[in-house]
């Protein structure tokens, strides 16, 4: 989880320094197409190993991701990267809620206070702002929403097929949507938005740098995240993804952001904190058993 972090982190990165040159829904195409070229290449040197019996829930696990990442980059584009970061973290407390309500999943206080933490850590280091419209905050909270589903759907699949498919699933649905929205624009003559209705653009110059580090970096976010919400329970394994804001926050330097003030530097310490009360009672929970 701490892998994936790292590359959604990176992710975000490249999607903010591409700002200006793509809209959000381009940036899902090329994003999901390099991972698709590369995924497949894996599938076909390394034929997967499952089950299956449930295409299902495996085309609405790709459904839920593309949505979270439609919105996300919306997001991103559009508000500073904290601000969409803390949204579409938010995922963690719906985990948890969506867990409890529809799996009775509970964890133990110990958990549920390690949640509280690291939330409240992630407010701390990003203080999102308020002052923006209306409808970008509903796209933050879709974004949470989705991620939550999405990541709740990886658990339920882990035992029926090979990680990598469970990842093709995302990145399937997220060229075909792009690929559905460029023929509504050109075939059907639906003005494009920038979201839902896109035009086609070709990368020049240092956008082909910047989209292939998009679209490897999500990968490599989307196995390790995959692997992670398959061997274990999704509240477990959601707090470790507040890694990503400590990341975040390195990246945001490099490309530079001014150095956290004592708020944020308070929440990062907040935030591991929250990992290792998790860790254990992890640790504890085994122990016992």
């Amino acid at each position: 989880m701490l892998l994936a972090a790292l590359g959604f982190s990176l992710m975000g990165a490249s999607a903010k320094l591409l700002k200006g040159s793509f809209n959000a829904g381009q940036l899902v195409f090329y994003r999901n197409a390099i991972g698709l070229l590369f995924l497949s290449v894996s599938l076909f040197r390394y034929p997967p190993k499952q089950t299956g019996g449930k295409a299902g829930w495996l085309m609405f696990r790709g459904l839920m991701g593309t949505t979270a990442l439609y919105t996300l980059l919306y997001c991103i584009l559009h508000m500073p990267l904290g601000t969409a970061m803390t949204y579409n973290l938010t995922s963690a407390i719906f985990i948890a809620l969506f867990s409890f309500l529809f799996f009775r999943e509970y964890h133990g206080k110990i958990v549920l206070i390690a949640l509280l933490i690291g939330f409240a850590g992630m407010v701390m280091v990003y203080k999102p702002g308020m002052h923006l419209p209306w409808y970008y905050h509903i796209a933050g909270l879709i974004s949470g929403v989705s991620s939550a589903i999405a990541y709740l759907t990886v658990g339920r699949l882990a035992n029926y097929y090979d990680s990598r498919m469970i990842v093709l699933s995302f990145l399937v649905s997220g060229v075909i949507l792009p690929v559905i929205s460029l023929m509504l624009h050109y075939l059907g003559g639906i003005p494009e938005n920038g979201l839902l209705i896109i035009d086609f653009r070709w990368p020049v110059g240092i956008e082909w740098f910047y989209l292939l580090l998009l679209g490897g970096t999500a990968l490599f976010g989307q196995f390790f995240v995959t692997k992670a919400y398959g061997a274990d329970k999704a509240g477990i394994v959601s707090v470790f993804g507040y890694a990503n804001i400590i990341f975040s926050v390195l990246l945001g330097l490099l490309l530079g952001d001014r150095f956290p003030d004592i708020l944020s530097l308070t929440g990062i310490l907040f935030i591991i904190g929250s990992g290792v009360l998790i860790s254990l009672e992890k640790r504890n929970s085994i122990n016992k058993i």
